[in-house]
Order: C-alpha cells, then structure tokens, then sequence
C-alpha cells in the first residue's frame, strides 16, 4: 500500500512519451500515456514508458512514492528501472506478468505484487486494482471512484481493445475481463489508458450504431 499525508486535492496528470520499439521485424516509434496520481506532496506513476526524465520533471518535487505497472509490455515498462533508481521507489506488478517483464529487464524483479482486490492510496485517495487479464495475463486496471476514473493500459482504449496480436494476448479472457470489471463501472467514469486519448465508459460499453 502507498500512502501520502499531503492535504491538497489528488489530480491526476499525464506525460506522453515516445520510444522506437521493434514490432514486425522494424523499427516503429511508439507514443504512451504515462499517467501521475499524486497531491503536491506525492504521487505514484503509472506505465513508466520510453523516458523517465520527462517523466521525472512531470513529478517535479514530489516524492514518487510507487511504480505502477498496468502490464509488462515493453512500451510501458521499458524506463520502470531507470525511474526506480532516480527516484528509489518500489515498482509494482502482477506476478502473472512476471515472465513478459524478465524479457525486458532480466536482471531486475519487481519489488511487491499487484493483486486483485488490493487498494493503493495515494493523498487519501484510494485506487483499487482489479485483475484484467486478456491483453497479458497479468494485466491490471486501476480504479479511482474518488475521482471516477479508471488507468486501463492496454486492456481498453478510447478506440476499442489493443488488437496487436501479441503471443500473450487471450482474446476470450480480455473480453471477459472488461465485461466483468469495466464495464460494471459508473457510466461517467473516465477511461484513462496506455495510448491515444480519454473516454468514458459509457462511450465504450455502447453497442455500436
């Protein structure tokens, strides 16, 4: 559990940053929300993505009290040491994802488990984590009621699910997944995910028409 005894209200930016990957063979720049859940006294990252300089000056002086990991694909993970380091916060992960993340930082484990049903607190605010698996199997989701949001990663986007074929994805479990544990939110609840922009769940949980 984080905590921080800050008394200003908790708000929720976000640092793009981008990063070439190798997908298909080539190398493709890819771009990733990096989201900072904080007060003006600490915050936690979620997704530590491509650059933890922007995304350290994105915390400023606050302290980082956790590494947040959605999942352990590389375009959200890959600057989690570096960031660790700076900062000397502990990174968080569920252990299902622990092999996908020993492909990109093999001399490292995660410090603590992120698991289902669990409550983080950051500034009096709680996020409570639910267990996604779909996209990887050790996806999570992050929700906010206080400030009626969720952080999906790449379990849900504004545009629709992350269809990129990936050997870890389990299309059948993903679906489930958001059924069960997304789309039971709040209508109004914002959707904050790993790339592209905001929706709500209302948006994504309408049949199309």
């Amino acid at each position: 559990m984080t905590d921080s005894t800050g008394t200003a209200p908790v708000t929720v930016s976000r640092v793009v940053t981008s990063g070439l990957l190798l997908l298909d063979g080539q190398e493709q720049e890819v771009g990733a929300n990096v989201w900072i859940v904080g007060d003006d006294r600490g915050a936690i990252v979620v997704d530590p993505a491509h650059d933890a300089t922007a995304i350290s000056r994105g915390l400023g002086d606050r302290e980082l009290m956790a590494i947040v990991c959605t999942h352990a694909h590389e375009s959200h993970v890959n600057a989690a040491e570096t960031l660790a380091d700076l900062a000397d916060a502990p990174i968080l992960l569920h252990p299902a994802d622990g092999r996908l993340w020993n492909l990109h930082h093999p001399h490292r484990e995660p410090d603590a488990p992120l698991l289902h049903g669990e409550v983080l607190q950051v500034g009096g605010v709680e996020l409570q984590v639910r267990h996604t698996p779909g996209h990887t199997p050790g996806s999570v989701c992050l929700y906010a009621p206080a400030l009626a949001t969720v952080f999906t990663g790449d379990t849900l986007l504004a545009r629709g699910v992350h269809g990129n074929g990936d050997a870890h994805a389990d299309p059948a479990a993903l679906r489930a997944s958001i059924g069960e544990h997304l789309f039971t939110l709040p209508p109004e609840t914002t959707v904050r995910p790993g790339h592209g922009g905001t929706t709500t769940i209302a948006a994504r949980a309408a049949p199309p028409g």
